[in-house]
């Protein structure tokens, strides 16, 4: 075997990725509890409901369903207290729960709470609050992000509160119900300018149509797949579940995209377009790039989503 999982992450190494968003994310977790709170809800009102996670439908949020009613019945303080354990992951068993749940789940939850706290049945941020020069400053630098960045960095500060999981004996993920695919008459078909590739062009068009049982058969049993900002995914089964987690209804518009033969058989194409998520507005799209390296039987053995640093970034294709 050529190639280590390690070493399929450099191909392509010219990428410029929007490191903007790990530094603010850094940032605000260094932030107090209250202060990270305080700012997503200043997010919330300042920015609209553009970078916002829409609301998730009745089947999925039956999950959360007995969590947010415990909140919504306690006192303003009680309350809270409550969203202040989860921003500093405190082991209570609202933050226990929580840190179960998938990020769908999670933006859900957070989303109600939004609406609740809009509707006065949930504490909000306190008259004349006023964030703390550290928060601000961050609050600052999210408002300077481009869209797809500035849901990215949000995002990620929701799904990461809770207890942490690594410190429990063992537990369940708690999922929404995965969604049918498309039937054939529904589902659109990509076209990629410069790719040809059947096995790009069918991981596109399988996401697109949330059929994750076919999309993994195109993986190599040990293939694997790396989120923006996040460690690699290894092995079909893990690789699967990823999909059905987090990657449901999305939709993938590639533009363009080069190949180039790589050591002993293998196959790096890099491919450049847009990705819109369902849990923010639809006018609201990340610019992505997908680094594919492909086994010499054509199939996925590494792909990594970039979140990129810049919309000219998508035509940037020089290595």
């Amino acid at each position: 075997m050529p190639y280590s999982i390690d070493a399929a992450r450099n191909i392509f190494p010219n990428t410029l990725v929007a490191d903007a968003v790990p530094a603010t994310i850094a940032r605000y977790n260094q932030l107090s509890a209250e202060d990270q709170l305080a700012l997503i809800w200043f997010a919330y009102l300042e920015m609209g409901k553009t970078i916002t996670v829409s609301a998730l439908g009745a089947t999925s949020m039956q999950f959360a369903e007995i969590t947010l009613n415990q909140i919504k019945q306690m006192t303003p303080m009680e309350q809270s207290r409550a969203m202040c354990d989860l921003a500093s992951r405190a082991d209570t068993e609202i933050s226990r729960i929580y840190a179960t749940w998938t990020p769908n789940l999670k933006l859900g939850f957070w989303y109600q709470l939004g609406e609740w706290m809009e509707q006065g049945l949930v504490a909000p941020i306190p008259p004349g609050y006023k964030l703390s020069a550290n928060a601000n400053a961050v609050l600052k630098a999210i408002k300077n992000l481009e869209g797809g960045q500035q849901i990215t960095v949000l995002r990620n500060c929701v799904i990461d509160m809770g207890y942490d999981t690594n410190k429990l004996d063992s537990f369940t993920r708690v999922s929404e119900p995965t969604v049918a695919p498309k039937a054939p008459e529904e589902r659109t078909q990509v076209s990629i300018e410069g790719i040809t590739n059947e096995t790009v062009i069918n991981y596109m068009n399988n996401l697109n149509a949330n059929d994750f049982d076919a999309l993994i058969e195109l993986f190599t049993p040990d293939g694997a797949l790396q989120p923006p900002f996040r460690r690699p995914i290894a092995g079909k089964e893990a690789v699967l579940t990823f999909f059905r987690e987090e990657c449901q209804n999305l939709k993938l518009t590639p533009e363009c995209g080069i190949l180039e033969p790589a050591e002993d058989g293998y196959t790096q194409i890099k491919v450049t377009g847009k990705c819109q998520t369902p849990w923010f507005g639809g006018d609201v799209g990340m610019n992505i790039a997908w680094r594919f390296l492909l086994s010499p039987e054509n199939k996925i053995f590494f792909v990594a989503i970039d979140l990129l640093a810049s919309p000219k970034e998508l035509l940037n294709l020089v290595r």
